[in-house]
């Protein structure tokens, strides 16, 4: 249960008439005209009722070996998402995560690597990862692949950036759950080959896909989007959610 800041009425997200993102935090409301209120006056409701922080998560190759115009796009995705107040999550390994993570980094944002390994030693010397650019690293113990669904389910919306097959087992995921996937285009890998992709799976999962080259455009395109569309349904296991409480 949460709070609407502006009215302090208790409602669940699932429920929530509205919602609106500031800050990088997400703030629930019972009706429009309380939302409305709130854009307008932002500062006074804050304290009132905090929002929890949207996270964003981005999926790509870990190969380092990457052409630089493509790492400079990633390392400015970095640096939109720290200015717009997000959490990056990603896999913690090498390659473009780690460039955005390092964009994070030095706009002064906040990232969560979701390692492979079981310990900080293991995730340096195992699976040759850096740990530099995060300010949180979770340890799952459970391999390269096994932490894919971690990654996603704990990201309020997903980015994917350049890729090869296992970036494709991250998309699918994220398109079968149901979540915000943006594509950042221009980024190499199977995102060009995404649409037609998608167009092969002939089912709609709830999930809506945002394509854009432009880093800081792509994500103000999706936190428009989550608040005005996504906070209803941000995940498939929402509606089981609600079917199990009704």
């Amino acid at each position: 249960m949460i709070r609407d800041p502006v009215c302090l009425m208790t409602i669940t997200p699932s429920h929530a008439v509205a919602m609106s993102e500031f800050g990088g935090r997400s703030y629930y409301f019972c009706s429009e005209e309380c939302r409305d209120k709130f854009r307008e006056r932002p500062q006074a409701f804050l304290n009132k009722a905090p929002g929890m922080r949207l996270t964003v998560g981005v999926m790509g190759s870990a190969d380092s070996n990457q052409d630089d115009d493509i790492k400079d796009q990633v390392y400015q995705l970095g640096v939109a998402i720290a200015e717009r107040g997000l959490v990056l999550i990603t896999g913690a390994c090498p390659g473009l995560p780690y460039a955005c993570a390092e964009g994070v980094r030095e706009a002064g944002g906040t990232s969560v690597g979701i390692s492979p390994a079981l310990s900080l030693d293991e995730h340096v010397h195992k699976y040759y990862s850096p740990a530099d650019a995060y300010d949180v690293l979770i340890y799952t113990g459970s391999g390269l692949m096994g932490r894919e669904v971690t990654n996603i389910r704990s990201s309020d919306m997903v980015i994917i950036v350049g890729g090869r097959s296992g970036t494709l087992g991250e998309f699918a995921i994220a398109f079968d759950e149901g979540k915000l996937i943006g594509v950042l285009r221009g980024s190499g890998g199977i995102t060009s080959q995404l649409p037609a992709i998608v167009a092969s799976f002939g089912k709609d999962t709830g999930s809506h896909i945002i394509y854009d080259a432009d880093p800081v455009t792509l994500v103000s395109l999706l936190l428009t989007y989550y608040e005005t569309h996504q906070f209803r349904r941000p995940s498939c296991f929402c509606d089981e959610q609600m079917d199990a409480a009704g």
